[in-house]
């Protein structure tokens, strides 16, 4: 911990205007370019990395049912099941159709520059 009693951000400061006041004018320009080339880099990944979460679709493991049940309730079930299956069907295929028509996209644009 004595190490950083000593340290002092003024004379640091101070030590970094001492050392950039020996640089000649060429080499403040190239440090200046090179920060701000690795800032923009860094900055790119950055706002690059952000990866959309895959689809995972809800899994039921287990339903159980009555062994009892009638006729009529496993229709009426059925009834109140099937729209809402129908629903999760459609929305996977519209995704699906918008992935494939991004790929389309894709390769028409690699077909028009001849790849």
């Amino acid at each position: 911990m004595q190490f950083f009693a000593r340290m002092s951000p003024l004379r640091a400061v101070r030590d970094l205007r001492l050392f950039l006041h020996q640089r000649q004018k060429h080499e403040l320009i190239f440090l200046f370019l090179s920060v701000v080339l690795t800032g923009l880099l860094l900055i790119g990944f950055a706002k690059d990395s952000k990866v959309e979460k895959a689809y995972r679709p809800e899994i039921i493991y287990v339903q159980q049912w009555r062994l009892d049940r009638t006729d009529a309730e496993i229709i009426a079930q059925q009834a109140i099941d099937g729209p809402i299956k129908q629903k999760q069907i459609d929305e996977e295929n519209r995704r699906r159709a918008e992935l494939r028509a991004s790929f389309q996209r894709a390769d028409d644009k690699l077909k028009k520059w001849g790849l």
